[in-house]
């Protein structure tokens, strides 16, 4: 059963992806003492088995968990590599320009928009997202301005004040992975592998970027690759 239910604890809703950024964001906001409610999003992507990851997740925390199906959105973003399997899924560093084809368009704006109507029918006082500065280069709406510019949109739409954490937004993914070590996040349950196999591929930018975040973190990485020194040489590891 669910622990967080009746709760006295403040609320928030935290979007989990089932990929690390959000699941040490998760265990952030459990430490600090939230009654935390996990959110995740099926939109079409082709790495779903991430949400399998999210589940595994939540049930580890104990907390409740919703999975929302926005699939029918995904011929309206059917531009990027994450929502049509006949574009092929870049391999390289996550800053190269050839990541820009992983863009769905307005994917957190949507995401954030739900996590918001969610928050305020549940009494929420936050909502939590995991966008860190890896991502600015890539992804529009995971910078500082747009995280600002969107809380105050939601305060306008909603004529309340419902925080938008976004801890990792000025932090590296090296940062979040010593998050994670501190604050024992299960990193061990988490999907970053853009590619959905049965396991990690090694060679996918998130791949790449994952591996190299552990270590530069010192944190030895859990995580089974396929490839697993493909990332060595991207990054003159």
């Amino acid at each position: 059963m669910e622990s967080n239910i009746n709760s006295p604890l403040p609320k928030a809703v935290v979007i989990l992806s089932g990929g690390l950024d959000s699941t040490v964001a998760l265990a952030i906001a459990v430490r600090h003492h939230y009654n935390a409610h996990a959110l995740s999003f099926f939109y079409g992507q082709r790495h779903a088995v991430e949400l399998q990851h999210a589940t595994e997740i939540a049930r580890y925390y104990g907390i409740k968990h919703e999975i929302v199906d926005i699939a029918s959105i995904v011929k309206l973003v059917s531009n990027s590599a994450l929502t049509n399997s006949r574009i092929q899924v870049p391999e390289g560093h996550y800053t190269s320009e050839n990541m820009k084809v992983t863009v769905v368009p307005n994917r957190n704006a949507i995401m954030l928009s739900i996590a918001y109507g969610y928050a305020m029918n549940i009494g929420a006082d936050s909502v939590w997202a995991g966008m860190h500065a890896g991502d600015h280069a890539i992804y529009p709406d995971c910078r500082p301005q747009f995280i600002t510019q969107f809380e105050g949109m939601e305060t306008t739409a909603l004529d309340t004040v419902i925080k938008l954490q976004t801890p990792f937004i000025n932090k590296t993914k090296s940062d979040i992975v010593k998050w994670g070590d501190i604050y024992h996040a299960p990193m061990n349950l988490t999907w970053s592998c853009y590619k959905g196999g049965d396991k990690h591929c090694g060679r996918c930018a998130t791949c790449v970027e994952r591996a190299e975040a552990f270590h530069l973190a010192g944190v030895t990485d859990p995580t089974e690759y396929e490839d697993p020194t493909y990332w060595k040489t991207v990054c003159n590891g």
